[in-house]
């Protein structure tokens, strides 16, 4: 891990539901820990980590209904545990289930997942996750066999085993992913989770009766395929991390693969797609 870390402070008008937005289009780009101010966001990337042009794929810093604006620096290596502690709200999804760090307290919800989410991407706070959240609580998990892609700190892998899934991989490219879900999956007690590190390489020969896949556009249009073989015959395929413009292309490629469109739950512009084999 790098010993410095870029700091970028984003004056955000108006604050919300831009810095939502923004903190989701980072994080895809290897942002690792934000923390919400009065007037935007500052957010950290290793140094190494970060282009000059990396910025410019953000599609909300080009959008004619915010100003935002940011400064860069450079900083020393920071306790983000402690950063975390100071900043990660619980999160309440349709009053049904909580998702919250081990120093909150116990909610009344049916389900409730404790992670220390780290530098991890998934806590819930995002409109993505938060919307994959809702369809697995709308769903019937019970005996499924699922693949959780793109894991993060493991929190949908956690709740499809709360809800009755059979057996569950958790899968992440990211080593820091990989490590976080293997003790949030233990923090947990979720003994149904099989954690691994890699891509869609790993997928051959597998199959699943429910796929979730939270991760960007350009990787999903890749990988649909691999996602369309492992998924049974009137399986599931959940999908996030893209706008809801971008409906009608996932949709047309899901579609020529025999995946047929189910129904979309939309936050902030960020959409999360149900479609069935």
């Amino acid at each position: 891990m790098s010993s410095n870390y870029l700091e970028f402070k984003f004056k955000i008008e108006p604050l919300q539901p831009a810095s939502e937005i923004l903190v989701a289009e980072l994080g895809y780009l290897g942002f690792e820990s934000f923390v919400e101010e009065e007037d935007g966001l500052t957010a950290y990337i290793p140094a190494e980590e970060y282009e000059d042009d990396l910025l410019a794929g953000v599609h909300i810093l080009q959008s004619n209904e915010f100003q935002i604006t940011y400064s860069k620096g450079e900083i020393e290596q920071v306790n983000w545990n402690e950063e975390w502690e100071k900043n990660f709200s619980p999160i309440m999804v349709d009053d049904i289930c909580s998702v919250r760090a081990p120093f909150h307290p116990e909610p009344d919800t049916e389900f409730d997942i404790v992670i220390e989410p780290k530098m991890s991407f998934g806590t819930g706070h995002h409109a993505t996750t938060h919307m994959m959240i809702q369809h697995i609580l709308k769903n019937d998990w019970n005996e499924k066999v699922v693949l959780d892609m793109g894991c993060g700190t493991g929190v949908l892998a956690i709740l499809a085993s709360m809800k009755g899934a059979k057996f569950v991989d958790a899968i992440d490219i990211d080593n820091w992913c990989y490590q976080n879900t293997l003790e949030n999956v233990g923090r947990n007690d979720c003994d149904n989770i099989n954690v691994e590190e890699g891509g869609a390489e790993l997928l051959q020969d597998r199959k699943y009766d429910m796929i979730l896949a939270n991760i960007n556009r350009n990787i999903l249009l890749r990988d649909l395929p691999i996602y369309k073989d492992c998924l049974i015959k009137g399986g599931n395929l959940f999908l996030s991390g893209f706008y809801e413009e971008d409906i009608p292309v996932i949709t047309e490629a899901c579609q020529k693969l025999g995946l047929n469109y189910i129904e979309h739950i939309e936050r902030s512009n960020w959409v999360a797609v149900k479609f069935s084999a």
